[in-house]
Parts: structure tokens; C-alpha cells; sequence
């Protein structure tokens, strides 16, 4: 645990110096230590892991960042349309300063990134809202996708690139949300798509051969391979395998270094400041004990997330910090399916990120019963699948598919054909049943709830309309569909077996409770005053959104922007010395 101690008047014999120090080596920590070195100062990131790129080099690479000077011409989009539908979102926990400062920001930082480093996005024509229902949603143009990137732009540091997510990834190749994407489902249908896929998987295996990895980068790992070269070009000194086991404070309370453990053990001195950017705390069984509504033991939860072990937030609050939990939802929740290596029997993780609003797929209780829109974001259906389970002692539920779901298009981890389906019962990740009667039988759900359920979904399926839940009535929801499957993209019926079930639990992609901060991410104690030297940026620090998950990319999106913002303002912040201690105060630095 993460504890603080007073620092000397000076630094030490054999203790390392910089002006700022970045803890973590995400999105957020690593825009922070890029933006500070253009600014001419001296920066350090300690990643506690031998990988740097944290969760963002295991996710898809979307930055949801409305008002972007391309998006927004293309859009027609409007600073009113973007608060509305933030407002509407979470309109309980609506941050005002916060999103005023996110947004007064996102054209710069976008531009700084373009402009200034070696990150470079695209601009998809299609990226709907996840709550498309909502006043002031959009279609396109606030979630944007990193370029691809080839990892020997690292040189001699590319082995230190977090590693793709394995249960995520084709045969060693990771997809890139898009047409890369649409080309891999459609593999087993079409002569085109199946070159394709066999040309990428030929390239992924030779790299693998020949240099140990994959050289194409995409998605988030892409991001994080080009913002690490940006970050190295611009003289930040990255520190893998460097554990920050304390902070450390001066007589006043100000926070002024920190005690490194790992390959570089001993004291750093960071004149300016220490910022948190570790990542959350979804993989602390503690936290999730006191935060999570659904997991009562600490052992009802499963994150796929990296590095995110609550150490950042137990610094903040050893520093006098505090953990703000007013948020609509704790976390950015994601059905996970928890099953295991075959060679070494150890727990892997796939999360049912997009496809399980895939035509002729269901998802059911243990009473065979539907309990919402599997063609909502992960996040809205995972919420839907907490506060279903409010009354049961745990909670789990049962993604259910026929015969012509497998062969089309496969359940999430379980290839379609004609991949072979051994392994994936082996595993426990697939179940099979020769009837829907038997397949309720061997995963123990009700058999009459899951015969009923099935029939009325399939007769509501056949017309194209789920009176139900409404699944395949928003944008959104097509989206996350098959576009070619007609008269609705997210429905058919599941009539012809054997069927097939995968066992989902709960799971996240970060938490947005977190450390408590002020609108420049200063962290702030219970009573609003600052503690000196100490910030917090990315899925370490409380939600800017107030718990709602707006869109592709809503963490990545914000920690891009306060953690760029954070290294552009950080020397200002610091050398504000009159009135520091107030959460307010910083009226003369720039918007």
C-alpha cells in the first residue's frame, strides 16, 4: 500500500530529478508527459509494468472528442448539441466546470497531437452516439480512430509495448474497428474477405517469426506505439518495471516526489509536481467491495483492464485526497466470459464488446428470461444486466445462439465455421445443447423460461420489430449489427439447432468514480481545498461525464484532453503559490 513521508529540504544523494512526474503510461499519463516536455520540461513516467501503454493498448483506439475541428465541420455539430446531450446522459451528476474545461480544450489538444507529434486519426464518417435516443446525439464526427503504426517506430523499446489483449486478437492479428473489422466477419462468406484475412494472418504470423510480435499495430495499441515515439522524440525519460510505492511531501503538505521501487528503485524529486495516471480501480478486491453495487464479495467481478489496481487512488488518499463516487455509474461496465488456458489452466478473460447485438443472438437470465437491449453499448446493457440482478446473490447471465448463428458469424471468442469447436468446450467458454430444451439443461437455466423466451423472440424477429426492448430501433443499435442482414440488422431467429450458450459475468474497461479533482485536475480533499503538488488525470480521476458513457471512446477521449491540458498548465498550477491550498484560483491560466 501507497504511503506518503516528509522529503528533505533538498533532494538526496542518488535521488533522480524532473520537473514532473507522470505515474502511468496510458493515454492520459503518456499526453501529459508529451505536452509537458514541448513546454521544456524535464518529465519522468514510472509504469508500474514491464509494458508501457496500459488499458489503452488493449482497447479499440476511439477517442470520443466532440468538437475536433474536422468532426465538427463535417458533422454540422454544435457546442449546444454536445452539452445537451452530456446534460441529458447523466443529468444527476452533470459536471459543468468539468465538461466547459473538456471542451474548451479538445480542438487544441486534437491539433497539438496532429500537428505537433507523430499521432494520427481518422475520421469515420459513422460513429453513432451510444444513446442515440438522446437530445443533441450525433451520427459522426465525435469519435475518431488512431492511424495504424508499425512497432519498429520504437526501435530497440518495441518489446516493451504492452501486448495485444490474446483472447481479443484473430490468430495472433488484431482487427481494426471498420472495414479491417467487416472483412474478418465476413470471411467464412466471401472469396474477397477470406484473402484478405488469410493475407493479414500470413503477414501477423511472419512478423511473430521473424521479430517476436506483430509489427502492424492497430486500434489502441497503434496510439500508444505512436504516442510513446512522440513522448521519446520529445526527451520524457519512460520507465518501465518502476513501481511508485509512496509519495513524498515537504513539511507543508505539498507533494514532491515519490519513492520508485523496481529497476529503478530510490527517490525522485519532481519540482512541479507528481500526476496520477495509473489507471482505476476495478482490479482491487477492496475497492470493489465498497464501490460496486454487484460484487457483495469481491469475487463476483472480472476486469480485462490493465493495471488497474486501485494504487493510484490509495496515493491520493495517503496524500489527503478522497474518492468521489457521486457518479451515475462506478464504472464502464463490460460482460466479460471467464474460462482458461488450455495449456496452463489459467483464467482468461474475453469481453462481449460489440457482438452480442449480432442477428440471432440473445442474452437470458438464469430463468431463461431476456432482461434488455443486447444492442445497446456494453456499458448500457451492462448496467441493465446489474440492476436486473439486484435480488439474486450474484450475477451472471447466458449468451444464447443456434446453428446458424455459430456458422455465420461464431459467439465472441468461439470462431465461426469452419473453425473447429473443440477447443472452445474444452476451454469452458462454448456449451452445446441438441435442443434449446437441452441445452437449459446443461447450463442450468430454466427450460421453460428459455423455450418461451426463444419463441416469442423469434416470431417478433421474423417481422423485424423486438416489441420487447426495442432492440434494432436506434442507429446505434444497426451499427452494431450486420448491415447486410435484412429487415433488421440486429435481429433473426433462432430456430435451428444445436444451440450454443457462453456464461457472461461482469466486467469494465476502467471505473469513473475516482480520485476527487477540480476542474484542472488538481486533487482536492473533502473539503474542495487542493493538495499541493498532486493531480490526476484518466480513469484515475473521477469522471468528467459524471458516470455517463457517451460514445466511442469516452475514456481514451478525455484523457487525451485533461491529460494534454494537465502538461500544458502543470508549471502555471504549481508556481500558483498564493492561495494553492484553495480548489479555486487559477482564474490567470489559460482555457
Amino acid at each position: 500500500m501507497s504511503t506518503t513521508h516528509a522529503a528533505s529540504a533538498g533532494p538526496a544523494a542518488g535521488t533522480s530529478e524532473c520537473d514532473v512526474l507522470v505515474v502511468g503510461s496510458g493515454a492520459a499519463g503518456m499526453a501529459a508527459a508529451i505536452k509537458a516536455a514541448h513546454q521544456g520540461l524535464r518529465v519522468i513516467v514510472a509504469e508500474k509494468s514491464p509494458h508501457f501503454g496500459g488499458t489503452t493498448a488493449l482497447s479499440a483506439g476511439w477517442a470520443w472528442v466532440p468538437g475536433n475541428p474536422r468532426g465538427a465541420a463535417a458533422s454540422g455539430d454544435s457546442r449546444e448539441d454536445i452539452e445537451r446531450y452530456l446534460r441529458a446522459l447523466a443529468p444527476n451528476t452533470y459536471n459543468k466546470a468539468g465538461v466547459a474545461g473538456f471542451l474548451d480544450t479538445v480542438a487544441e489538444a486534437i491539433s497539438f497531437f496532429e500537428q505537433s507529434t507523430e499521432v494520427v486519426f481518422s475520421y469515420p464518417e459513422k460513429a453513432p452516439d451510444y444513446q442515440m435516443d438522446l437530445p443533441g446525439a450525433k451520427l459522426g464526427g465525435r469519435a475518431i480512430l488512431p492511424a495504424d503504426a508499425d512497432a519498429r517506430m520504437l526501435g530497440s523499446r518495441r518489446r516493451e509495448l504492452q501486448p495485444y489483449l490474446s483472447s481479443y486478437t484473430v490468430f495472433g492479428y488484431m482487427p481494426q474497428v471498420g472495414p479491417d473489422l467487416s472483412q474478418f466477419l465476413h470471411a467464412n462468406q466471401s472469396v474477397k474477405s477470406f484473402t484478405y484475412v488469410a493475407a493479414k494472418l500470413l503477414k501477423t504470423w511472419t512478423d511473430i517469426v521473424l521479430f517476436r510480435q506483430p509489427l502492424k499495430r492497430t486500434n489502441g495499441s497503434a496510439l500508444m506505439t505512436r504516442m510513446v515515439r512522440s513522448a521519446l522524440d520529445a526527451g520524457v525519460q519512460i520507465w518501465t518495471n518502476a513501481p511508485v510505492r509512496s509519495l513524498t511531501m515537504d513539511g507543508s503538505g505539498r507533494v514532491t516526489g515519490a519513492e520508485l521501487g523496481g529497476k529503478h528503485a530510490g527517490p525522485v524529486s519532481a519540482r512541479l509536481g507528481v500526476i496520477l495516471a495509473g489507471g482505476g480501480f476495478s482490479g482491487d478486491r477492496e475497492f470493489r467491495t465498497r464501490y460496486f453495487p454487484h460484487d457483495r464479495t469481491g469475487d463476483e467481478h472480472f476486469t480485462p483492464t490493465q493495471g488497474h489496481d486501485g494504487s493510484s487512488a490509495r496515493m491520493a488518499l495517503a496524500a489527503g485526497g478522497s474518492i468521489n463516487a457521486a457518479v451515475s455509474s462506478v464504472g464502464s461496465w463490460a460482460p466479460v466470459t471467464v474460462f482458461t488456458y488450455l495449456r496452463t489452466g489459467a483464467q482468461r478473460l474475453f469481453p462481449h464488446l460489440r457482438q452480442i447485438g449480432l442477428p440471432g443472438m440473445i442474452t437470458v437470465d438464469r430463468h431463461g428470461r431476456r432482461f434488455g437491449n443486447e444492442a445497446l453499448s456494453y456499458h448500457d446493457f451492462g448496467g441493465a444486466m446489474i440492476r436486473h440482478h439486484e435480488a439474486e446473490e450474484d450475477t451472471y447471465a447466458w449468451v444464447v445462439g443456434d446453428a446458424k448463428l455459430m456458422h455465420k458469424y461464431g459467439i465472441g471468442f468461439a470462431k465461426p465455421w469452419p473453425i473447429p469447436r473443440l477447443s472452445y468446450y474444452r476451454t469452458g467458454f462454448l456449451h452445446r445443447g441438441r435442443t434449446v430444451e437441452a441445452l437449459a439443461e446443461k447450463i442450468g437455466v430454466d427450460p421453460d423460461g428459455l423455450r418461451e423466451t426463444i419463441a416469442q423472440f423469434n416470431q417478433d424477429a421474423r417481422k423485424g420489430e423486438d416489441t420487447r426492448f426495442g432492440r434494432g430501433s436506434t442507429a446505434y443499435n444497426h451499427f452494431r449489427g450486420d448491415p447486410e442482414h435484412k429487415p433488421n440488422p440486429n435481429l433473426a431467429p433462432l430456430d435451428k439447432g444445436p444451440y450454443y450458450a457462453v456464461k457472461v459475468h461482469m466486467g469494465d474497461l476502467g471505473t469513473f468514480a475516482g480520485i476527487d479533482v477540480d476542474s484542472r485536475s488538481a486533487v482536492i480533499r473533502r473539503d474542495g481545498t487542493r493538495v499541493p503538488g498532486l493531480f490526476a488525470v484518466g480513469a484515475s480521476a473521477v469522471s468528467v461525464f459524471g458516470g455517463g458513457y457517451p460514445g466511442y471512446g469516452s475514456h481514451i477521449g478525455p484523457a487525451l484532453v485533461f491529460g494534454y491540458r494537465m502538461g500544458r498548465d502543470i508549471a502555471a498550477l504549481a508556481e500558483d503559490r498564493e492561495g494553492a491550498g484553495q480548489a479555486a484560483g487559477s482564474d490567470r491560466l489559460p482555457s
